[in-house]
């Protein structure tokens, strides 16, 4: 599987390279609409590579940071079910030392 995983890396990888190399020209980069850009004219020239890097950079990022949010009241109850299940045994631990049979052959059942 782990090998699987690396050609298909290297796959994309080389994928990449090639778009890149294929697109090194270079495009303006408007940061405001053209209505805008008379009052503040901000754009960048840029390698069409950089900017599809950059967008699919950007796309995961959102992506991830989305997903964690989404992913929010899971982990929640998972740390909610973990103190619980943490006191439930600490209580356990206490009633089985308060409890403990005097005769050792309960005690060995009791294991």
């Amino acid at each position: 599987m782990r090998t699987i995983k690396l050609i298909l890396l290297a796959l994309i990888l080389i994928a990449i390279v090639v778009l890149s190399l294929a697109n090194r020209e270079s495009v303006v980069l408007n940061l405001l609409p053209e209505g805008m850009a008379r009052i503040m004219p901000l754009s960048i020239e840029l390698p069409l590579f950089v900017v599809s890097l950059i967008s699919i950079l950007v796309g995961m990022v959102i992506g991830y940071l989305l997903e964690w949010l989404r992913e929010h009241k899971h982990r929640k109850q998972a740390s909610v079910k973990t103190r619980e299940a943490d006191q439930l045994a600490r209580e356990n631990e206490r009633l089985r030392r308060k409890n403990k049979p005097e005769d050792d052959v309960l005690a060995l059942i009791g294991n």
